[in-house]
């Protein structure tokens, strides 16, 4: 017994939630290539159970402590649980959002179940990913995978140019990131892990050095591609209008929680000594971030490029509680925010894809009168989208004034005045839309359709996106009402 390699047994089970995605994409796969591909009603319930295995796997063993696994590279503790499990939650409400979408459109099942669980799956690893070499392959493995379910509409030339764009914007962004990394490297003399590289930049004496400060500069740019901060967003836009909606939908929630753990985690972890700076640099992106996302959000005409900008903002505003970060509160306000934030996204796509399911259109005048052919979907736009806009009494409202309140606490007084601007500025463009639904007149062109492609044994995907949305409208009214339990089990998070 002396012998036996301790990786196979401490720890081991911290990993089991991932385990069951990684079995379940195992099945999937075996099953697909039996039944050759005509059993998807199987394979989308052998998704959904995986997923809701790895939440349960994940309540069940949390730890709250610090947990190292295989040799330290992964980490577990109360941050990064929280995080795996805002990933799993997310790729759940997607799979439940794209079904119908993938079923009308005819497009391949399979293939579309298994990016979606890698691209989980990699979200969750990076989360609690200690080491840079374990990050850039989680990062990857979400970013490869993100890549393909983009361009997933092969026939369709808005989503083959977004593709492009994406797979360049983030290739380039992966290389910048990895680039800083291999500077920490061989500044901190060989150590990969991110508690062990600060030992090594210290030993060296090299903590201080022009290296390190181009070195975060490197990750800063790198990691403001994946968040979509200003002016590394370029890419956002296109990528939203162009992806398939429950692509685009999965895109705004999954690939941002993931990098702002990463984010959160490299910056509070190796360059916590040099906070002054990076806290400076960061708060001008976050500031111009929600600026131009609100300013630039008015002038659209796609509701999908609209919902873009605000989903820059919003990472500013999340940018807040990163900064606001101290013993007491941890980063309480900007996890309860991205909580929030996840259903009230969610939920809006959801509104959106079933109303491009109806008709074919994404242009927000087309939108107009769809209170007489369609109120419970029109309601429930309407709550997500006023939640997005921080209308009290709900959800979007508790956790924005939390977020600011926390802010403003830590001495973020510019940062806290110019969020609050801004949100007023969107509480312009939503209620534009809102106004437009309930009192603008229909033409033609929006009368509900039949897509010939839905066939009747769809009804079941149907009603699995009408539960999405439902899910998603109630959390974004009602969690506002939870808020002092979410906040209390986000306090214990400073690293």
């Amino acid at each position: 017994m002396k012998n036996i390699d301790p990786f196979l047994f401490y720890g081991n089970s911290s990993i089991l939630p991932e385990c069951s995605l990684i079995i379940s994409l195992i099945v999937i796969v075996i099953i697909d290539s039996v039944s050759k591909g005509k059993d998807t009603l199987l394979l989308h319930r052998i998704s959904l159970t995986s997923l809701v295995t790895s939440i349960i796997l994940l309540l069940g063993q949390w730890e709250t402590g610090s947990v190292p696994i295989a040799y330290a590279n992964l980490q577990i503790n109360t941050f990064n649980n929280i995080f795996r499990l805002l990933i799993l939650i997310c790729s759940l409400l997607s799979v439940l959002l794209s079904v119908d979408y993938i079923r009308c459109t005819k497009t391949a099942f399979t293939e579309f179940l298994l990016f979606i669980l890698t691209a989980g799956l990699g979200g969750m690893f990076l989360c609690c990913a200690n080491d840079s070499v374990t990050i850039f392959v989680a990062l990857e493995c979400l970013s490869l995978s993100s890549y393909l379910l983009s361009g997933y509409m092969k026939k369709d030339i808005r989503s083959n140019e977004a593709t492009m764009k994406f797979l360049l914007m983030g290739g380039a962004s992966s290389s910048i990131l990895v680039y800083g990394f291999s500077l920490l490297y061989g500044l901190s003399g060989g150590e990969t892990q991110l508690y062990k590289i600060v030992d090594g930049l210290v030993s060296t004496e090299m903590y201080n050095s022009i290296g390190i400060y181009i070195s975060i500069t490197f990750i800063v740019v790198g990691m403001g591609f994946k968040l979509s901060l200003v002016p590394f967003h370029q890419w956002t836009p296109d990528v939203y209008e162009g992806s398939p909606t429950p692509v685009v939908a999965f895109f705004s929630v999954t690939s941002k929680v993931a990098a702002l753990a990463l984010f959160t985690r490299i910056f509070h972890i190796i360059f916590s000594y040099l906070s002054g700076e990076w806290h400076i640099a960061l708060g001008i992106l976050a500031i111009f971030s929600m600026i131009l996302g609100n300013l630039i959000a008015v002038t659209q005409i796609s509701m999908k490029r609209m919902l873009a900008y605000p989903s820059i903002s919003q990472i500013g505003y999340i940018m807040i509680g990163v900064l606001a970060a101290d013993p007491d509160n941890g980063y309480a306000s900007m996890i309860t925010y991205t909580f929030i934030y996840i259903f009230m996204n969610l939920g809006t796509f959801a509104c959106i894809t079933l109303f491009s399911l109806r008709t074919g259109t994404d242009n927000i005048r087309d939108y107009a009168g769809l209170y007489t052919k369609d109120p419970v979907l029109t309601f429930s736009l309407v709550l997500c989208l006023l939640s997005l806009g921080g209308i009290p009494p709900l959800a979007g409202f508790f956790g924005k004034l939390y977020l600011f309140w926390h802010g403003w606490k830590a001495g973020l007084y510019s940062l806290v005045m110019i969020a609050l601007i801004t949100s007023v500025i969107s509480i312009y463009y939503y209620p534009k839309i809102i106004k437009l639904m309930f009192t603008g007149n229909s033409d033609t062109s929006t009368i509900y359709i039949q897509d010939p492609l839905v066939s009747s044994s769809t009804s079941i995907s149907k009603s699995s996106i009408e539960i999405t949305m439902i899910i998603c409208v109630l959390a974004s009214t009602l969690l506002g009402i939870l808020i002092d339990p979410i906040i209390e089990i986000t306090k214990n998070t400073l690293f």
